[in-house]
């Protein structure tokens, strides 16, 4: 496990890489990481992601709310119900992408066999119907789905990626809105795309040794 210090580094690294290449906007979005077994460093209320400082992150208990210098996200409920139906997870990003978050307000289905990145980092997507930011309603529902998937799209409101380090958290969330993006500028523009037969999918996520294959609960 990295020091507080340097998972807060990592974190602001995400916060600006996040803003500066359009996958989040404004104070709509929040990120964690995995301080300890039982804590997490998550970023405070009303925070710019691009700019977050030493003092923008609440260290956080799994068990209970405690008491906390600075308010942290609203979101808390949600990044430690995954943190818990999760072990192996070590970072979160909550965030509203433009075109994830078309996706989320609506029925485009989203692929996950188009090109490499997609089959292993899309592999399976959840939805998550509307519930209020930061109600216990949400948490709920996304610890329901937390076990089967690594990207959920939250209705109506945005996406959440959880990973085994920041690193891949935040591939998946690059790869998630260049696939959204892919799919309503083919819809747009009438292209047909040519998605991947199912067996080379299959084929491809465990045996190319692109990654070990991940391993889900339902399994």
């Amino acid at each position: 496990m990295l020091k507080t210090n340097q998972i807060r580094e990592q974190l602001q690294q995400a916060g600006r890489y996040m803003m500066e290449n359009n996958l989040a906007w404004g104070t709509a979005g929040n990120i964690s990481a995995r301080s300890s077994k039982d804590s997490f460093l998550i970023s405070a209320s009303g925070t710019y992601l691009g700019e977050l400082g030493e003092l923008d992150f609440v260290d956080c208990s799994l068990y209970g709310n405690g008491q906390y210098e600075r308010k942290p996200s609203k979101e808390l409920p949600m990044h430690r119900a995954v943190y818990e139906e999760r072990p192996e997870i070590n970072a979160i990003l909550h965030a509203s992408p433009f075109y994830s978050t078309l996706a989320a307000c609506s029925d485009i289905e989203i692929a996950n066999d188009l090109f490499v990145e997609s089959m292993y980092y899309l592999e399976r997507i959840e939805r998550v119907p509307y519930h209020h930011p930061g109600s216990d309603q949400l948490a709920e529902a996304v610890r329901e789905k937390a076990s089967y998937t690594n990207i959920l799209l939250l209705e109506n409101h945005g996406v959440l990626i959880f990973d085994t380090s920041i690193q891949e958290a935040r591939m998946a969330l690059e790869t998630l809105e260049m696939n959204c993006r892919m799919l309503i500028t083919a819809r747009n523009e009438r292209i047909s795309l040519n998605p991947l037969p199912k067996n080379t999918i299959k084929d491809f996520l465990h045996h190319s040794g692109y990654k070990h294959r991940r391993k889900w609960e339902d399994e």
